[in-house]
């Protein structure tokens, strides 16, 4: 039976029906038919930047681990690198750099100082613990290096400001490595959200969900992603320049779980907040362009993994923006596979994205109406997919910033942009350790 004053519209497949309003049905039709109108042939193709020279770049990584013998296979992959250089101070880790360097004449080193002497060695790829960047990166770039350096960008705010004084002060090309800004995605939503597609934005939603059987505990992996097989420690000690790899932090004898699993502990790192809350916000910045927070309120605990970990398994946080009068939501679960893909909540419509920020690659537009209940609103169809074509085709982040050493352009997240990421994600961790609401002063750069 039809009530009175309610239209019904089909929305999925099945011919399934739902009741909304007559004014809900003309605001989203009419938003709706404006979003289905924007093609991504309205926007103008994305520039590959300026074209490579045909000379390599000559690449020297530091840190040959999880996340860096990543970067070692790419880079030694690609035509705008050539790698001469692979530092480690375990020893596996460095034979595993020499054997995907795809050169012969790769040179090893235990000491990343002796790399950066190295004339040959144009700029590095830092990949190591976080407690390292700062050094590492102040060093390189005073040796004349240009600089990739992995997320997060460091670990206390007073590095940050030294290392972009640094930059700035040698002239050096930086790239942090957030590679969701390869996607095309990110330009052409930015390009729908500041032509009013979505209406009035006052929410974005982020997070990372992580689950897995209890024998393999997040974090817990051995030299590479979900790699569970436990090497035998005293092996490991053998090949382990343990003093070089501890570096600044705490003095204390080998333990295995810190050189291991070192994003659980705050000697190291800053937990969820550098390695994934790092990532959301920075896709989130590269669209919306607020800059650094205004305030931040953080809550985290370890709810479900009851190891020695330090940093929660739980990371909840709040960010305002106080200009967009606009709240961004994090939210961080180490006991659920639920997905939280970036999620822009408009007044008219919203618009998700298909993957975890450095992966959201496609998104999809809906118009604003009831929530998705089965059994009374079933799920509607998108009044807007964007997905890429060869028009949207851009160089990926590695490539970018090889582009940049050789034209000297600023990379996509050049030093600027990484101290943006550095203080957002510091905000939460201040949040959490004063449990309490912090504020950004732009005046002083200072957390308060």
């Amino acid at each position: 039976m039809v009530k009175a004053g309610y239209f019904y519209r089909t929305m999925n497949k099945d011919e399934t029906q739902y009741p909304i309003s007559r004014r809900e049905f003309v605001q989203i039709s009419g938003k709706a038919a404006v979003a289905a109108a924007i093609s991504p042939m309205a926007f103008p193709s994305i520039s590959l930047g300026a074209s490579p020279t045909g000379d390599p770049v000559r690449i020297g990584h530091i840190g040959l681990g999880v996340r860096g013998g990543r970067l070692l296979s790419y880079t030694s992959s690609i035509p705008g690198a050539k790698v001469v250089g692979v530092c480690d101070v375990y020893r596996p880790h460095l034979q595993k750099g020499m054997d995907h360097a795809n050169n012969p004449e790769v040179k090893p080193y235990l000491d990343y100082q002796e790399l950066l002497n190295d004339p040959k060695v144009e700029a590095v790829v830092i990949a190591t613990p976080d407690h390292w960047h700062e050094k590492m990166l102040l060093d390189a770039v005073k040796a004349g290096k240009d600089v990739y350096c992995e997320k997060g960008w460091t670990t206390s705010l007073e590095a940050a400001k030294r290392m972009r004084t640094a930059i700035r002060k040698y002239d050096r090309v930086t790239q942090l490595g957030h590679q969701g800004r390869q996607h095309a995605a990110a330009e052409v939503a930015g390009k729908m959200i500041q032509d009013g597609a979505l209406g009035e934005i006052t929410l974005i939603k982020t997070g990372r969900y992580i689950n897995g059987p209890e024998d393999r505990p997040p974090w817990r992996w051995y030299g590479a992603y979900s790699n569970y097989d436990h090497p035998d420690p005293k092996e490991v000690r053998s090949h382990l320049d343990w003093k070089r790899w501890l570096g600044s932090s705490r003095r204390i004898d080998f333990n295995e779980r810190h050189f291991w699993h070192w994003r659980c502990y705050w000697e190291y790192g800053t937990g969820q907040a550098g390695d994934l809350l790092s990532h959301e916000l920075d896709f989130v910045q590269s669209i919306a362009r607020h800059g650094i927070p205004d305030t931040c309120i953080c809550s985290g605990i370890n709810a479900h993994w009851k190891d020695d970990r330090e940093v929660p398994d739980t990371w909840m946080v709040n960010y305002h923006y106080q200009e967009q009068n606009r709240t961004v939501q994090f939210e961080g679960v180490f006991n659920s596979k639920r997905n939280q893909p970036p999620e822009f909540c408009g007044r008219d419509a919203r618009m998700i994205f298909n993957d975890i920020g450095q992966a959201a690659s496609r998104f999809e537009v809906f118009a604003d109406g009831p929530a998705y209940v089965p059994s009374r609103y079933p799920q509607p169809e998108p009044t807007f997919s964007f997905v890429p074509g060869k028009e949207h085709a851009k160089p990926s982040h590695m490539e970018n910033f090889l582009q940049c050493v050789r034209t000297r352009e600023r990379t996509w997240c050049n030093e600027d942009e990484a101290f943006i990421e550095a203080v957002t994600l510091l905000m939460s961790v201040e949040s959490y350790r004063r449990k309490r609401l912090v504020r950004w002063d732009p005046k002083w750069e200072w957390i308060i």
